[in-house]
């Protein structure tokens, strides 16, 4: 019986919803079994450009690509997925052509086969900028302001006393709280602050599907920032770039990255001179023990939501050039408490929609009003609640190092 009519309907399916990978996975299969390899190649790699540890599609896309005659490509795809998912022993493999060198097994290796190809120019990795925000422009947060200060700061600033005191300034800053209230802005003016280059960088930008690929991205990445100092180098969403090696399925492909990133940090009493190395973590409880131990990211400053003076500041922000009719925003920040800097961001945006609206159907303009701001933060809920009682688990039952103090003060504080 032809499949030709159950590949049709598989493509209408997926014409309905393109994200559906297990059913681009099935219609990848069937091309490859009636012999059209190379649209089988396409939709195996489109669900890997989503799904880049899907074994089922990785073996389909091996076998596809060896079938299209890329020998290489079908090799690398089968050592990826053989990584995630060893083959029992005697199970039947199909034939593919032996790789011309033996896969690395640490970073260390990896970086030497590296040394005698040609040094890359600027990378085409993460966005490289200058830094346009200091803390000044960061409204309220007065104790995470002071923290950075003492922690991080005053050490960069003064040297020689450091020295004199015996603090280090080695290791890295480690941003952490619930999403949406504002780590990533409180590192672009920790950039301006020390008057550095920002350096932000990706899950996407570091993870690749190819064997040693993402170790040697990374080692690109901090290439780039050294060449580029003063340069504050942050990665965003680290928990998952450096998630604990004992959760990772598997274990080999994502351990490489963890390590590489480990032997990157190492070089920060040498190497690293002049690039200061910030990250951001929504969940702080997943990132590898070896990544926050001394030496790496080892001073962490939590940033909870927007205090009331915060809270007006962004406002403000998202206010600012539209047309307001006598808008208090030290109320709306009353009401507001518990908002994200993101949840804030929404609520301006409804109102200014149902202004617009408004406008459209009279005629004439008419500007945001503070009754149609409060009217639009009773429509917005705060995001960060699901997050909180994740964490409160955390700050509850796993604190037995003092890590999540700050956040317990906070929870308690909430009750009260």
């Amino acid at each position: 019986m032809s499949t030709e009519p159950v590949i049709d309907a598989l493509r209408a399916a997926l014409a309905a919803d393109q994200h559906n990978h297990a059913v681009r996975t099935h219609l990848a299969q069937l091309l490859l079994d009636a012999g059209r390899a190379a649209e089988a190649l396409t939709e195996a790699t489109t669900v890997l450009a989503a799904r880049p540890d899907d074994v089922g599609a990785l073996r389909i896309a091996a076998t596809a690509a060896q079938a299209s005659g890329d020998d290489a490509r079908a090799a690398a795809y089968g050592r990826m997925a053989d990584a995630l998912e060893p083959r029992p022993a005697g199970t039947d493999q199909p034939a593919a052509p032996a790789p011309a060198l033996a896969v690395p097994d640490t970073a260390d290796e990896l970086i030497g086969d590296w040394q005698d190809s040609a040094a890359l120019e600027e990378p085409e990795i993460g966005r490289l900028e200058a830094a346009r925000a200091t803390l000044a422009d960061v409204g309220g947060l007065d104790e995470v302001k002071q923290r950075l200060q003492s922690s991080f700061l005053a050490p960069m600033r003064n040297p020689g006393l450091s020295a004199q005191f015996g603090k280090s300034l080695r290791g890295g800053l480690l941003l952490w709280g619930p999403p949406g209230c504002g780590k990533t802005f409180i590192a672009r003016a920790l950039a301006g602050e020390l008057g550095a280059s920002f350096y932000e960088v990706g899950l996407s930008d570091v993870l690749d599907m190819f064997i040693g690929n993402s170790e040697r991205n990374l080692h690109g990445i901090f290439e780039a920032a050294r060449r580029n100092a003063p340069c504050v180098l942050f990665f965003d969403e680290v928990d998952a770039l450096g998630l604990k090696r004992s959760q990772q399925r598997g274990g080999s492909a994502m351990r490489g990255v963890v390590n590489q990133l480990l032997t990157e940090l190492d070089g920060a009493s040498s190497q690293n001179d002049g690039v200061f190395v910030l990250a951001a973590s929504n969940h702080p409880w997943d990132i590898d023990s070896a990544l926050v131990r001394p030496g790496r990211f080892d001073r962490r400053v939590l940033v909870l939501p927007p205090d009331l003076a915060a809270r007006a500041a962004i406002l403000s922000y998202h206010l600012k050039g539209k047309p307001v009719d006598q808008v208090d925003v030290g109320k709306l920040a009353q009401r507001t408490d518990g908002f994200s800097g993101a949840d804030l961001a929404l609520v301006c945006e409804q109102a200014t929609e149902t202004a617009m609206s408004a406008s459209m159907s009279s005629g004439t303009l008419q500007p945001i009003t503070q009754r149609i701001l409060t009217d639009a933060s009773v429509q917005v809920r705060p995001s960060i609640g699901e997050w909180l009682e994740t964490a409160k688990n955390y700050a509850l039952y796993s604190n037995e190092s003092g890590a999540y103090d700050e956040l317990a003060a906070y929870l308690k504080r909430r009750k009260r």
